[in-house]
């Protein structure tokens, strides 16, 4: 899978480094992974919430984050929308990033 949206990422990260090894091992598996459908996703993510419009939500860092991702199976990419904490995400509920 190919990634966009990693400066999404690095702008939140460089106010929580904490995140930064769980973010960087999600980074890792996901570019080295070929996940054709949702449930190939599932085997290796499997917590990983489908929220619809072909977003998913990983949780990071022990599910003290979450992050949103567009995922494209036929193109082979993914899209990071968001990042944040549980907390914030929780207040997205509404919002047309979900």
């Amino acid at each position: 899978m190919f990634v966009f949206g990693k400066d999404i990422a690095e702008k939140y990260l460089a106010k929580h480094e904490i995140l930064r090894p769980s973010y960087l091992k999600w980074i890792d598996t996901v570019e080295k992974a070929t996940f054709s459908t949702h449930n190939e996703l599932k085997v290796t993510y499997p917590k990983a919430d489908y929220v619809g419009n072909e977003r998913y939500v990983f949780d990071l860092k022990g599910n003290r984050y979450r992050m949103i991702v567009l995922t494209a199976f036929v193109g082979q990419t993914m899209f990071i929308r968001w990042i944040g904490t549980h907390a914030e995400y929780n207040k997205l509920k509404n919002c047309s990033i979900i």
